[in-house]
């Protein structure tokens, strides 16, 4: 878990028993609105042309917009009308036990807060512009609403077979961090990306990371970095190809990654499908960058 900014206004409100507060939307700033709008109209701009099309009609569809920051249950009552989702206020990042039971109840649990004006290129924890921009458009999708879903349930699974890093490593590669093939190009729908304007170009333009076709064993394989851009960005053909691959018992994989050795997160792997193999470079100049030789 990442540790919480002390501005979180939210950090000792009262928590429901599924760690759900009230987001008293009212109580928000006009500085605060002004900063979630600004937020938007940068990140908007940015993501024309390189977000996927899912994602960008779905900002539509749910009228998201600068226009202050949204009213969850208001925003709920969209969403829920097109694929059964909602999304809910938490203070912070919420067990993984609780996490799993949200997600697998169709129930999406994001930030309430809004990241301090100091902080507004970059955040480790998730606010409610990450969860917010990045992630509930996505679930306005039928077929990666039904992903997130069987995420849920299946993460439920893995931590009863202690399995849970394996599981999450294909959270980071694909709801934070994914990428699609769309129209012939690569575009992005992890949130991790469509959040952050620095890294929607890099994912898609710098020479330095790697990008490769999905596969689930090898991602359940692979190391990821939670400071800095992605070394790999992994490639799904389409989103119903996702649930195919991921609408299983991942009992066996389990099994059979147990015995296989982890990849460094700017490791090829001699099976991997490479669409660009990385320079590497960003990565190298980097201090406290991993040896990657």
């Amino acid at each position: 878990m990442s540790s919480t900014s002390q501005k979180n206004r939210y950090h000792d409100a009262p928590r429901a028993a599924d760690f759900t507060i009230d987001q008293a939307w009212d109580t928000y700033s006009a500085a605060e609105h002004d900063r979630w709008d600004r937020l938007f109209r940068r990140q908007r701009e940015i993501a024309k042309g390189r977000a996927c099309e899912t994602a960008l009609t779905a900002m539509a569809d749910l009228e998201l917009s600068a226009s202050g920051i949204p009213h969850m249950g208001e925003l709920s009552d969209k969403l829920e009308k097109l694929t059964g989702w909602r999304v809910v206020p938490v203070a912070e990042l919420v067990p993984d036990e609780v996490f799993f039971d949200h997600l697998a109840n169709r129930r999406f649990p994001a930030g309430a807060f809004i990241r301090p004006e100091e902080e507004f290129d970059y955040l480790q924890e998730p606010d409610i512009f990450h969860d917010v921009f990045g992630h509930v458009p996505m679930l306005a999708n039928p077929v990666f609403a039904d992903f997130m879903e069987a995420y849920g349930k299946g993460g439920q699974r893995a931590m009863q077979l202690g399995q849970l890093h394996n599981l999450a490593r294909l959270y980071w590669y694909t709801v934070e961090f994914g990428l699609i093939r769309e129209a012939g190009d690569l575009r992005i729908y992890g949130a991790g990306i469509l959040s952050s304007p620095n890294e929607t170009v890099f994912a898609l333009e710098d020479v330095s990371p790697n990008r490769v076709g999905f596969d689930l064993a090898r991602i359940m394989r692979t190391k990821y970095i939670i400071d800095d851009f992605q070394q790999t960005y992994f490639v799904i053909d389409t989103f119903e190809a996702l649930l195919e691959a991921c609408y299983k018992d991942f009992d066996s994989i389990y099994g059979d990654v147990k015995h296989w050795t982890d990849l460094e997160a700017h490791e090829i792997d001699p099976g991997d499908r490479v669409i660009t193999r990385g320079t590497l470079d960003y990565f190298g100049a980097c201090k406290n960058s991993p040896d990657l030789s």
